[in-house]
């Protein structure tokens, strides 16, 4: 699973990135978010993310400083989101080997397509490592191979605790469940999960819920204490306090905004 950074000193823009697509779409899962481009390096040295969203306005460090800082330590693929449509930006942009470059408002399906090319050129970079490893280790095959093996089994793991909460966050979910389903133990199922994807299970099912919750609230077909239900949220209370955490507002805030 491909980790995601969001650095954008708008809070209203910031959010409405993060839950504006369903990252599992795309084998993405958003682990952090910064407002300003020295916390975005500091998320980038805590998270190792794979991709970066980034403005490149921004208080205390611009995007730029920042992909300058960081990319050729961490080597992750960069998206530009900016307002200014400016010929010097787009040349810096390419300079540092920004993947994209989008202009506010970002139009949902250019960012999709943008995190194709993303992830399309992380992939020939680690087909491009790969290669350089596999010369260089030509002795060691049998090691390399059971590595191969143990990461797949990782990753279909943890496909599987992802299917799993897509198909049921709903309901009740605890990880008993996931390990009679995966016959894993809490403490294997849940470090693989962090491995994978850089955050806690938990979090990860939070967030999802959110996301649908956020649909729902735009879609206006349900009062917010149905939605919450419908979502996992038994405790309406506990509902509201997940989604000021995620979305910074209330729901019912969140619901007038969307008006």
């Amino acid at each position: 699973m491909y980790k995601v950074l969001v650095v954008e000193d708008e809070a209203l823009i910031r959010k409405g990135l993060i839950y504006s697509i369903n990252w599992a779409d795309f084998d993405c899962n958003v682990v952090a978010e910064a407002n300003n481009g020295l916390e975005g390096v500091q998320k980038i040295k805590e998270h190792h993310p794979d991709i970066v969203l980034v403005d490149i306005n921004m208080p205390i460090m611009n995007g730029f400083e920042m992909i300058k800082e960081t990319t050729e330590e961490f080597n992750y693929s960069a998206i530009i989101v900016s307002g200014y449509n400016e010929f010097d930006y787009a040349k810096q942009a390419i300079r540092f080997g920004v993947s994209e470059y989008l202009l506010k408002p970002v139009d949902h399906e250019e960012l999709r397509n943008a995190l194709r090319r993303a992830i399309e050129q992380i992939e020939m970079r680690k087909s491009y490592l790969f290669q350089i490893s596999k010369k260089e280790e030509i002795t060691e095959n049998n090691v390399l191979n059971e590595k191969l093996l143990l990461l797949t089994d990782k990753s279909v793991t943890v496909a599987q605790m992802i299917q799993y909460i897509q198909e049921n966050y709903q309901k009740k979910i605890v990880m008993y469940d996931l390990v009679e389903k995966l016959q894993c133990s809490a403490t294997l199922l849940n470090n693989k999960f962090k491995t994978e994807t850089g955050t806690t299970f938990n979090d990860y099912l939070n967030r999802y819920r959110i996301l649908i919750a956020v649909e729902m609230i735009k879609d206006k077909q349900y009062p917010i204490y149905r939605i919450a239900e419908m979502t996992g949220f038994k405790n309406y209370k506990y509902f509201n306090i997940v989604f000021n955490k995620y979305i910074g507002c209330s729901p019912k805030d969140f619901e007038k905004a969307t008006y």
